[in-house]
Order: structure tokens, then sequence, then C-alpha cells
């Protein structure tokens, strides 16, 4: 192969492999926790690039550098200038220079959503799930009768459209969207009802925007729901981090392992939080300034034991059976990777990714996380 060609497994890694070359002669060196991300920041200024295949969205300060690079990057590939971004894989960018602020918004694509799965004249709802909702194997298919009611059913498109919309700019539905996507390979009525109410919620919240800035610092929370799962049992954690008031990473998950107490619990979302602000400190130490290594990431937590089990290993007799690898929390606690604070239930972001709630709390997390609606 010379030339990557469109369908072939090759394609993408040759085509990345390009992009570092061309990048590489611009003098711009390429994330090595995020080989998407290319960088370059001297005495003049700074450049960052973020490219999604054939897609860049370039950032640059003084804006004469920003010229230079588009035309640089012109005489090496057939390209088109849109102009200030407004547009980024169907996520709207709106930028507001007066308050200093940038709000990210999928409502188009949320009315292609609606419309896709014929819901156009459905009833908007404002929760995702109900808080009293149950899901489990045993709503799935087990005759052949039922099994015909399903099959034509497009579950699986459903829930990969809305997984595009849980990771892009839309957190709060996270949760449902991890719990649905259990039951792809033999879903029930029970749960293709779900996905259509989780399409119903983001009809009625079409114009939620994830908003940052002004001003703020990088903070993360970690939750963890203990056994809640109907199936298995294994708990539910999630983290969010945010930057200058707006998430920029989260998760809901369920643990790998049986929990035997809510402190493992949230011992265990503690350390899957940790892993995730050790990848974005170094991120922004790269893209930013070697600075941002020497302060650790805050991160709160609403259980006190799993913080204090954290900071000393008194009770080690009551939590050996805990997992080699969840003892990662330790080290980076101890290298000054994260801090650890305590932060109360009913104040906590992460809530909304452990299980369902009520309109009231939904909307209030989903504040706290820099979601608003215009």
């Amino acid at each position: 192969m010379k030339k990557g060609l469109y369908g072939l497994h090759q394609s993408g890694n040759l085509w990345h492999k390009t992009l570092s070359v061309a990048f590489g002669e611009l003098d711009l060196t390429r994330s090595a926790v995020d080989h998407r991300v290319f960088y370059r920041h001297d005495s003049e200024g700074m450049t960052i690039v973020c490219s999604s295949t054939d897609d860049f969205a370039i950032a640059a300060s003084p804006i004469e550098r920003m010229v230079k690079y588009k035309s640089d990057l012109s005489n090496r590939f057939e390209m088109s200038d849109l102009g200030e971004l407004a547009w980024i894989l169907g996520i709207r960018v709106k930028r507001d220079r007066i308050t200093r602020t940038i709000s990210l918004s999928q409502a188009a694509y949320i009315d292609s959503v609606v419309k896709r799965f014929h819901l156009t004249s459905a009833s908007p709802l404002q929760t995702p799930i109900g808080p009293n909702a149950l899901l489990s194997k045993s709503q799935s298919p087990s005759t052949p009768h039922q099994k015909e009611d399903t099959e034509k059913v497009p579950y699986r498109e459903a829930i990969g459209s809305l997984m595009y919309a849980a990771i892009g700019t839309r957190p709060d539905i996270t949760y449902t969207v991890t719990t649905l996507s259990q039951y792809l390979q033999n879903p029930g009525r029970a749960h293709w009802e779900q996905a259509k109410r989780v399409i119903c919620y983001l009809k009625g919240t079409r114009d939620f925007e994830l908003t940052f800035g002004p001003s703020g610092g990088i903070e993360g929370y970690t939750d963890a729901s203990w056994g809640n799962d109907t199936d298995d049992r294994r708990s539910i954690c999630g983290y969010a981090f945010t930057l200058n008031g707006g998430a920029v990473s989260w998760s809901s998950k369920k643990q790998s392992v049986v929990a035997l107490s809510s402190t493992e619990a949230e011992y265990v979302g503690i350390t899957h939080a940790a892993k995730e602000a050790t990848w974005i400190r170094h991120l922004l130490s790269e893209l930013y300034s070697p600075l941002v290594l020497k302060y650790p990431i805050m991160l709160y937590c609403d259980n006190k034991s799993a913080i204090e089990l954290v900071k000393n290993a008194t009770f080690h007799s009551r939590t050996k059976h805990i997992a080699i690898r969840y003892r990662y929390i330790r080290e980076a606690y101890n290298d000054g990777v994260i801090a650890l604070d305590h932060r109360g239930t009913d104040d906590m972001p992460a809530d909304v990714f452990t299980k369902a709630l009520v309109r009231i709390k939904l909307s209030e997390f989903a504040h706290l996380a820099g979601l608003s609606q215009t």
C-alpha cells in the first residue's frame, strides 16, 4: 500500500502517518497522550491543532500564527478554510466575546435523531429515565413470539445515536445510555420504550448547551452507587471533570468486580477517576505549561471512609481483598497527581452518572456540570 483508500483497514493509520509528518515539518509536536492533538508554544505565542480524520480545528495566538499555519497546510493538502469555528463534527460552537464564554450544542443533531425515529409528534419529557425504573435481562425476549415482536425494532441504531450525544455534549443522559447498552444483543419491549423516552427527553431539552468560562480551574467529581444493578449486583461508578465550569470528561460504567461495601465501591470509583485525572493533567501540561504537573487536580468524593482509606492504609485487614490494580489511587495521591476532599451527596455532580434522579436533582447536577438552557 502506497496510498490510503477509503474503506480499507490501513487507511486510517496511513493518513495519520501522513498528517504526523506534515505537522512535524511545521514544527508542531504530537501530543504523547492524545495523538490527534498537535501543538507548539514558544516566546512568540502558541498553536494547538486538533484533528479528526480530515477535519481540523486550530487555535492560535496571536492571530498571525493561525494565518501562517492555514497557509502552510493549504500548500500541503487540498483543503477548505471555513473561517471561525462554528460547527465541528455536528456540534455547534458559539463564542460570546463579551461574557468570554464558549458553548457547545447538539440541537441540530438531536432534531435529526427525533425525526429519524419518528418521534416528531411525541411529547417532550423532563427526565431520561424514571427514578423508579427497573431494567433487567428478565425483560429481554425469551420466546419465539417475543423475539419476533422486537426483531425489527431499531434498538441498536437508537442507542448508537444516543451514544454520540452522550459523549459529545450531554452528560445528563450518560447513565441511562450506558444502562441501555447492556441489552444490545437481546433488547426487549421495555428496553425499547426506555430508549424512546431518552430521545423524548433530548427533544424537550434540545436547547441545552455545555458552557465554558470565563474563569475557573480543573476539578473532578466521583461517585458510586453500591450494588444497584438488578442483574449481577455490581456497583455503578461515575466521574466528571470540569474546566472553567464546564464538563470536559465524564464516564458512567459498571464496575468489573462485586464490591462488598459502599466504601469499596467508592474506592474503586476514585481509582477510575484518578486514572483520568492523570491523563488530563499530562495533556494540559503539554498544551499549556509543564508547570501544570506541579499541582494536583482536586477530586471530590462524598464518602469519607473511602477518602480516609486512600490517605492512609490503617484498614488493611478489612480491605486486603481489594485487587492490587485499585491501589493505584494511593500512589497517585502520594505523588501529588490528585488531592482528595469531601463533598456532600446533595452537592455532588457525579451522582447523575450512578443512578436515575428526579427532575429537580437532575437539573441541579446538570447545571453543576455546565449544562444550561439557552
